[in-house]
């Protein structure tokens, strides 16, 4: 990776350059990131994200984003990140309130860089499911059913030869780009017939990543 890379991520994030299932997210994005600038609580407090929750509400529901309902017969299973739904033979529904991100805008974020490193499994964002007061993005991914169990050693042989270092258990960080990768167990990478596909990622865009780059950019 270089450099040249580490901007066409920035340009992707800015909304600047197209990837994969990007334009409905990149949109979401930077509206939520045009109200980062009004709003007068710390990023990462609980307040931040009430305020931004009632933003994206907002966006949704002018947008007409709202998902009414799904088939409770479809349910498959859940974790501490998202719930998952069989769709088809093709593809599962993933719901995910953002629980792991210190804001919306980072999830996001997080879905243009999947969308970018590993486009065999990206994600399209359908829209918004609300439970009770809980607001979850309904994404659709292709379904990979795995042919044998992943070898972690080969998880991160792959990633240090993208430039990604392994910090501790299965989290990895790219100091050259700036970008943390983390829970990368043998769940979240499936191999089918030799190869590795990456269905569950968690990124993080870290201030290193920030550094020598437009600060108008977005």
């Amino acid at each position: 990776m270089s450099t040249s890379f580490k901007h066409e991520l920035y340009a992707i994030i800015s909304g600047k350059s197209e990837v994969r299932h990007g334009k409905v997210i990149q949109a979401i994005a930077d509206y939520l990131r045009k109200g980062e600038t009004t709003s007068s609580e710390i990023k990462g407090s609980k307040f931040f994200k009430a305020q931004e929750k009632q933003r994206l509400a907002t966006y949704i529901s002018e947008n007409r984003l709202w998902v009414d309902e799904l088939d409770p017969n479809q349910y498959v299973s859940e974790g501490a990140e998202q719930k998952v739904y069989l769709h088809n033979q093709k593809s599962v529904y993933k719901l995910n309130d953002s629980i792991f991100y210190n804001s919306w805008l980072d999830y996001f974020h997080n879905l243009l860089l999947h969308n970018a490193f590993f486009e065999d499994t990206a994600y399209q964002l359908l829209g918004f499911y609300k439970k009770e007061q809980c607001i979850y993005a309904v994404v659709e991914q292709p379904f990979v059913e795995s042919t044998s169990p992943t070898d972690l050693n080969q998880v991160k042989s792959f990633l240090n030869n993208n430039g990604f270092s392994n910090t501790r258990n299965n989290d990895f960080y790219n100091p050259e780009i700036g970008i943390i990768l983390e829970d990368l167990h043998d769940e979240n990478v499936l191999t089918k017939d030799g190869l590795l596909y990456f269905i569950d990622t968690v990124f993080y865009l870290t201030d290193e990543f920030w550094k020598d780059l437009d600060p108008n950019g977005i």
